[in-house]
């Protein structure tokens, strides 16, 4: 089994998530006492969330870069950003290393597409959602992507910095995002994608009607896979 090195922290709530989900996998898979090959590098996320409020993508992907090659150092044969956000510095995080990325847009794209989802509702921060980088990504998969309006972004944003992150689960919330997942119904979304990590704490299947694809899940079994490749 390689070694997992995962680079996390933003935030540390599914950074622990994540943890748990591979310790499980590869228990699951190997019986007794086995768990997971794994090294974490955990970032501070303020630092990281002012550098996204600041627009300075290129210093972020600088400062992941660096987590990445110390991963690489320690003996990681497998890598993976625990964020989906910060995938938007995954080109930086490449190039900084000889080891494999998983990109978690990949992974997401190939489970709708083998749930047999071209058009998919997508939630996460303001910047997943209304930047480029993810939606593109997903359409390398010949899936197409549909957000919520402007007010709902807004409120899906707030809830995962000012809440999620802090892990501050509120049933007004998730009342909100149950809301919004039937407004992307309404607007021909055959699925949604939980495109942030934080995201499987406040909703899950049993909330709605569409079918949930939750990228921490799917991203933690996928690296998992990967490590004993």
């Amino acid at each position: 089994m390689k070694t997992i090195g995962l680079i996390g922290g933003m935030s540390w709530e599914s950074t622990a998530l994540y943890y748990r989900h591979l310790n499980r996998r590869v228990a699951e898979r190997l019986g007794g006492l086995h768990s997971a090959r794994c090294i974490v590098h955990s970032l501070d996320f303020a630092e990281i969330a002012a550098m996204q409020r600041a627009g300075e993508w290129a210093r972020a992907g600088e400062v992941l870069a660096g987590a990445a090659r110390a991963l690489e150092a320690a003996g990681a044969g497998v890598l993976g950003i625990a964020t989906n956000t910060m995938h938007k510095v995954a080109g930086a995080v490449e190039a900084a290393v000889d080891v494999p990325l998983l990109h978690i847009a990949d992974v997401a794209g190939a489970a709708l597409r083998a749930a047999g989802i071209a058009r998919t509702g997508l939630l996460g921060t303001r910047f997943t959602m209304e930047q480029d980088f993810y939606r593109e990504r997903l359409a390398r998969h010949g899936i197409e992507t549909l957000v919520p309006d402007a007010e709902a972004r807004a409120e899906v944003d707030r809830v995962i910095f000012g809440e999620l992150c802090r892990g501050d689960i509120l049933e007004a919330s998730r009342a909100r995002y149950r809301a919004i997942v039937d407004a992307l119904a309404a607007d021909g979304a055959q699925g949604v994608l939980l495109g942030c990590t934080e995201i499987c704490m406040l909703i899950d299947a049993g909330d709605v009607a569409l079918p949930l694809f939750d990228t921490t899940a799917l991203h933690a079994d996928a690296l998992v896979e990967a490590a004993f490749a």
